[in-house]
């Protein structure tokens, strides 16, 4: 895969957007707590942004096929901005609130650059596209939430130095965006767009359309299982194995350097080498095996182990998004990946309750189960797409 100017702004922009994302995870919920927030009300902040941008992604995607990728990735970059200020001023928590909810409302920018990453890369290579942006995503993941914590424990008032540093990466983002972004989409001048406040339309839409529908069943049962086991991974790992937060800590920054080698280095040779199809079948068997052997770690070894089988899995998720762009027209590109976007949501949304759940009325690892339970019925769903395609492309 031959690599452009563009891409290499696109992969800067999302490791800038997720670095400004993750700053403010270590705190959020310490500076919602510190604000009088109860757990239940700290919860709903978390949860906001996702909620919110389930009903939005879409909209925006779709909006980006019409009007263009620069004009809305401007947009929801300075949404994210303006966020970020909201909550390095917030002295209440309706403005913590609100900080997400503005985000989660009109800062779906990852959605538009990657749409926009779809726009300049060949169908052939888009796994790959899409493989290294996630490396650029998880890369970001990496550093933003020891930066965030270091500088939220550099005096007792320092919460709101996290979200101003944020805003100003993001503020980075937006010249980036306005200076070495060209437009990649040709606008129309009569265009008619339905907004409806549920973008279920759109998801009936695709989840329609037989060339995806059962990739898109694929991604959000793998989406589903990975929240189900993992917003609440840390709970769980404490519970299962004793392990500290520090261990925990040191875990996740482990998953994330594997993520950054996965889909930057190795999903692309491996596609060369096996194919998507093979790739997408060993990966996503990866990911149940991994699912049940950290299910039933005794120590911190197999726990590494199995969550290493896993993060390899994980590539299946890649492969999936560059099948489904390949399958659906050049001008939808956007409005698909808002589709995808919103499915993630809900398990975003759906996931972290049902891990509470699990976790408070069953032994920890029944918790994992259940994600290998719906990552099982996606390989399922697998194998039957398998014969759908040898059945309309018979040698």
């Amino acid at each position: 895969m031959k690599l452009k100017k563009e891409h290499y702004i696109i992969f800067t922009i999302i490791i800038t957007e997720v670095l400004g994302l993750t700053l403010i995870i270590p705190f959020l919920p310490l500076f919602a707590k510190d604000l009088g927030a109860s757990p239940l009300i700290i919860g709903l902040i978390l949860m906001s942004f996702s909620f919110f941008q389930f009903f939005t992604s879409p909209i925006l995607g779709k909006l980006s096929d019409h009007f263009g990728r620069k004009p809305l990735l401007i947009i929801t970059q300075i949404s994210t901005c303006i966020s970020f200020l909201i909550l390095g001023y917030a002295n209440t928590i309706w403005l913590l609130l609100l900080s997400r909810i503005v985000d989660g409302l009109f800062g779906s920018n990852l959605v538009i650059a990657r749409a926009y990453l779809t726009d300049i890369t060949t169908k052939k290579d888009r796994s790959k596209a899409f493989g290294l942006s996630n490396a650029a995503y998880a890369f970001g993941f990496m550093l933003g939430p020891g930066i965030g914590g270091f500088l939220a424990n550099l005096t007792p008032l320092s919460f709101r130095l996290p979200s101003l540093i944020a805003a100003g990466i993001s503020f980075i983002t937006i010249l980036f965006t306005i200076f070495f972004i060209k437009e990649t989409v040709k606008k129309k001048k009569k265009i008619k767009i339905s907004f409806n406040i549920f973008p279920f339309a759109s998801i009936l839409k695709y989840l329609k359309n037989v060339n995806v529908s059962l990739l898109l069943i694929q991604l959000f049962l793998l989406s589903f299982g990975n929240s189900i086991a993992f917003e609440t991974f840390a709970l769980f790992a404490n519970m299962h194995l004793g392990l500290s937060a520090l261990v925990i800590g040191y875990i996740l920054v482990y998953l994330s350097i594997l993520a950054v080698l996965i889909n930057g280095i190795f999903i692309s040779k491996l596609i060369n080498y096996l194919g998507e199809m093979k790739l997408k079948n060993i990966s996503q068997f990866f990911f149940l095996i991994g699912l049940i052997i950290v299910a039933f770690s005794k120590n911190t070894f197999v726990l590494l182990l199995g969550l290493t089988i896993y993060m390899i899995g994980g590539m299946t998720t890649t492969i999936l998004m560059g099948e489904i762009s390949r399958r659906i027209s050049n001008k939808e590109q956007g409005e698909i990946l808002g589709v995808q976007t919103s499915l993630r949501g809900i398990t975003e949304i759906i996931g972290p309750l049902v891990g509470g759940f699990m976790l408070n009325y069953f032994i920890p690892n029944y918790l994992i189960l259940v994600a290998a339970f719906f990552a099982f019925i996606g390989l399922l769903i697998n194998f039957i797409s398998n014969r759908n395609i040898h059945s309309l492309n018979p040698k």
